[in-house]
């Protein structure tokens, strides 16, 4: 049995998720979103203590429960310090490279819930006027925040309520072209969100239920390393919906749905991402097997956490990844498509071959 991924639904829900700030630690509004996109289609959304999201869905039988992990947490930013200037110091929020937000368009968000945008620049942002200013390096200690404010003092910014441990979110630059693609900032793990909410929205108008019981997870604190390091431990499997990355020896495309068998916290279970790749095959679902070195997973976090799970990773392809991102509708459409196969296949991923 195949689902139809509704792909219209898809990219409203992706596009939301886009322009609406999420930094690691700041994700009390997407989540509310979340929740409410979630009441829509007929099911509920639970928080986690650390403010993570579990939705539910029952299913034909026992036995076993599938996890799917999804971040809706976003690389960012947080105010260091204040300057004498006016400008502000800040600190990164995730790994990225500081060259790739230099003269970005940004928001800072105070903790009474004003918003101030600003941008991001070097201490010597013009070569009309600083001879070194192509050559020095890019890191935190020779990058500010202008804010578009008439500040000129530290007393002038304390006095619009902006203070040190404020968040900083930058301007996505989402949009949407006619021939599928689409290019933004955070489609890490934004379109891995948008895929697992269009595949409960395809359950729900299908009425269809999955095999075994399903457990959605919404984590918020994947890009410092800790997102998903708690489940459920009725979990026994878990799919990480994420990124694939794309260069050197990589062979994935932006519309391919990436299927990791190892990454920096080694290798993925070796049954279920078989179980993935055969599934792909069958659906006609374009793929890539990769490696990613320099990557790490909720599915990562949580085997570090201690979870006794088997675990996957797969997601849309995704080119220029932390930096400005792009990927394609058909990958991100079918990264439901392959979770819907599995989700729906009534035979169990492995046997005692196995082990």
């Amino acid at each position: 049995m195949s689902l139809k991924i509704d792909t219209t639904y898809v990219l409203q829900i992706l596009e939301t998720l886009l322009n609406t700030p999420s930094p690691s630690g700041y994700c009390g509004p997407i989540m509310r979103k979340l929740s409410e996109a979630a009441a829509e289609l007929g099911y509920e959304l639970e928080y986690t203590p650390k403010g993570c999201g579990i939705i539910r869905v029952p299913g034909k039988r026992t036995g076993r429960t599938i996890g799917l992990s999804g971040h809706v947490d976003t690389l960012g930013a947080m105010v260091r310090s204040i300057k004498s200037s006016g400008t502000l110091r800040f600190t990164l929020i995730g790994g990225y490279m500081m060259g790739s937000v230099e003269n970005e368009y940004c928001q800072i968000h105070t903790r009474d819930g004003r918003v101030y945008d600003g941008t991001i620049l070097t201490t010597k942002p013009s070569v009309h006027v600083y001879p070194d200013a192509r050559e020095m390096k890019r890191e935190e200690a020779v990058m500010e925040i202008r804010l578009d404010e008439p500040v000129h003092s530290v007393d002038d910014v304390k006095e619009l309520g902006i203070g040190v441990g404020d968040i900083v979110s930058f301007d996505p630059r989402a949009q949407f072209k006619p021939n599928g693609y689409i290019k933004s900032r955070h489609l890490d793990d934004k379109a891995g969100v948008a895929a697992l909410f269009g595949l409960l929205e395809a359950l729900r108008r299908e009425n269809i239920q999955p095999e075994y019981p399903l457990q959605i997870l919404i984590s918020t604190y994947e890009e410092v390393g800790h997102g998903a390091s708690w489940i459920p431990s009725e979990i026994e499997e878990l799919i990480a919906v994420d990124m694939g990355a794309m260069g050197d020896d990589l062979s994935c495309k932006e519309t391919d749905v990436s299927i990791c068998a190892k990454d920096s916290s080694g290798p993925y279970d070796y049954a279920m991402t078989g179980k993935l790749i055969e599934l792909a095959r069958r659906e006609g679902i374009p793929h890539a097997v990769d490696i990613y070195p320099q990557y790490g997973s909720d599915a990562s976090a949580a085997l570090r956490g201690g979870s006794n799970i088997r675990a996957a990773l797969i997601g849309p392809g995704v080119h220029a990844s932390h930096a400005m991102e792009r990927t394609h509708a058909q990958a991100v459409c079918n990264t439901a498509a392959l979770l819907a196969a599995y989700i729906l296949e009534p035979a169990e991923p492995y046997g005692k071959a196995a082990f």
